[in-house]
């Protein structure tokens, strides 16, 4: 059985759908089927065993609004319609992309069936602008898109009821993106390397953010926390059109993009994860940090994500155009949020046994087959 999976980035553009992606084609061809991945040639083709092929595309809007959106070409629209005319399946990640959407059109026109995984619903952007295109494409894209597919996934409980309601007229399933154990797990104790060099005070909290440095993970917000708060020790990892240290302040640290050993290993070593961000669905760094044993402060609704892991998250209203009020919010959890030493490993030890991608991909190659032959 060949799946392909399309997205719109590779994964080492940097943003956590890219790393769902690949962490999925993966796991699809440890189980046996031939996975092949295709997305926009941005970036460079994943050389880790799977079939990938970049598709041409043009990427205006991102250094512009700061959301991705790739737009292939004729060719490279012709590179996508030929990659799945020649699979028995196709996995599309989130609706809202245009890569998706044609992926979606060609799939209807060559018969072949269809899984959507849908990761986001509506991005509250600072600007009324933004918000008012991303209300009109939800109407005109990602629901018609979740009725054209054959099955409709979702990972995070909140991102379903904003997009099906409670009572929903269309089937889907909940699926968790998965966690690797054997990088993410609450042991270790030794420093991180990629602060070799920095005088980082063990008298000062240490806040971790993990994410792409664009508006709508809340980097506004961490400037704002940084500033009012030299108490606390910033760490940034991860990469965008945000300079952080371009910031001008003594207690942030921009680390840039990070492998998945040096990522737990901050996880480890930081006191907390921050990630003031709207419009998310359930970070895959979220569920990282809870398998390390890091309690969370992030933007509400991501905090409700996963109905029995919300006791563990600490939920924050989140302005982005009233960045200091969202600051003064977080600073105030920060505060008040501790755990103990029980509750981290009860954490760490319940994320472990929820989070997995084998049992994801097994479930998403389930889905793909014909219900006929299941």
């Amino acid at each position: 059985m060949r799946i392909l999976t399309v997205s719109h980035f590779f994964e080492n553009h940097g943003g956590g759908i890219e790393r769902v992606a690949g962490q999925l084609c993966r796991q699809f061809a440890k189980l046996g089927a031939s996975a092949a991945w295709t997305a926009s040639d941005e970036d460079v083709s994943p050389e880790c065993g799977i079939e990938s092929v970049s598709i041409q595309c043009v990427n205006p809007l991102e250094k512009l609004t700061g959301l991705p959106m790739p737009i292939p070409s004729f060719n490279g629209a012709r590179t996508l319609a030929g990659q799945i005319r020649k699979s028995d399946a196709v996995i599309i990640h989130d609706a809202l992309y245009v890569t998706s959407i044609i992926a979606m059109l060609f799939a209807k026109v060559h018969r072949k069936r269809t899984v959507l995984v849908q990761h986001i619903s509506m991005i509250p952007f600072a600007s009324p602008v933004l918000r008012a295109v991303m209300s009109v494409a939800n109407v005109l894209a990602t629901r018609p898109m979740l009725w054209a597919a054959d099955e409709r996934v979702f990972i995070s409980d909140t991102v379903r009821q904003d997009l099906l309601g409670a009572s929903a007229r269309q089937s889907s399933e909940l699926l968790f993106n998965g966690v690797d154990q054997t990088i993410f797990h609450p042991e270790g104790e030794r420093a991180p390397d990629a602060l070799s060099g920095i005088d980082v005070s063990k008298a000062k909290r240490r806040l971790l953010f993990v994410g792409r440095y664009v508006d709508k993970k809340g980097l506004a917000v961490v400037r704002a926390l940084a500033l009012s708060r030299p108490d606390l020790t910033v760490i940034l990892a991860g990469s965008g059109p945000i300079r952080p240290s371009e910031w001008g302040l003594s207690n942030v640290y921009d680390l840039g993009p990070q492998a998945q050993d040096d990522l737990a290993t901050l996880y480890r070593w930081a006191d907390l994860l921050l990630l003031p961000s709207v419009g998310e669905g359930y970070p895959l760094v979220i569920q990282e940090a809870m398998a390390c044993g890091l309690p969370v402060v992030c933007g509400v609704p991501a905090n409700q994500a996963d109905p029995k892991a919300a006791k563990w998250l600490r939920g924050i209203d989140i302005d982005l155009s009233k960045p200091e009020a969202s600051a003064r919010r977080c600073a105030d959890a920060i505060d008040s949020f501790r755990l103990s030493p029980e509750d981290k490993a009860e954490m760490a030890r319940e994320a472990g046994e929820r989070y997995d991608w084998r049992k994801m991909a097994e479930r998403l190659l389930d889905l793909a087959q014909d219900p006929d032959r299941r």
